[in-house]
Formats: C-alpha cells, structure tokens, sequence
C-alpha cells in the first residue's frame, strides 16, 4: 500500500529527501507522494522514512493503493532494475 500525505502537511520540508524512490514531491499547497514510485520503503529500509521524519504524523496508509509487502517488493525491484 502506498502511503499519501494529507492536508496537515506543514510543508517543513524533511520527507522530501528522506524518500529513496523520489516519490515525494512538492504539490500546489502540500507536498505529495506519487503512488507509482512509493514502495513505503521497502527493499530499501526496515521503516518509511518519511513516517519517521514527519513531525506532524500527516502520512499515513493510501486505502486507494492498496498492495501487499510482495507486490511493494516488485515495485522496489522494477524501480531499481534489480
């Protein structure tokens, strides 16, 4: 599942470069997590870093991208051509 930030994002910045899929980008009003590039960091860490750094717990699970830990692996391996 991939994980979206809602409309109690502050915009302070720190998620942004935490994301090692370059999923996290600065929208109109909010940043935004782009759904076909978020593996919710697995294949990369053990935790979502953007959920770590985020100092107003705006990230939570996208029900709307719904995928298991298998599917975000494959996503992991076709982002990194590994």
């Amino acid at each position: 599942m991939a994980l979206y930030i809602t409309d109690e994002c502050i915009n302070c910045d720190v998620c942004e470069p935490e994301c090692p899929n370059g999923a996290i980008t600065q929208g109109d009003d909010i940043y935004v997590i782009d759904p076909k590039l978020c593996t919710e960091c697995v294949g990369h860490y053990e935790t979502s870093q953007c959920v770590e750094v985020c100092p107003v717990d705006c990230i939570p699970k996208d029900p709307n991208n719904d995928e298991s830990q298998d599917e975000l692996m494959q996503k992991y391996h076709h982002l990194t051509k590994e």
